[in-house]
């Protein structure tokens, strides 16, 4: 009986895990906050034979496709 417990409370754990993480992607893309986790995969995925950016390189390219070439964000 203990055992059949635990195996429920891992299931139930883990299905929590992927809703938080589910959420936290949403919510990141609702605010314009790119998801590195899911450019890694991708390029996994499709471009093994290419090194993926760094964070930082990431951040600033999805910054600069989403705002353009402006030197400002905002418009004044």
């Amino acid at each position: 009986m203990k055992g059949m417990f635990s195996a429920a409370m891992a299931r139930g754990s883990q299905a929590g895990r992927d809703t938080g993480r589910y959420l936290a992607t949403t919510l990141r893309l609702m605010v314009g906050v790119p998801d590195y986790e899911t450019y890694l995969e991708h390029m996994r995925r499709n471009h093994p034979d290419q090194t993926p950016m760094d964070y930082s390189a990431f951040f600033r390219e999805r910054q600069q496709a989403r705002y353009g070439g402006r030197g400002r964000i905002g418009c004044c």
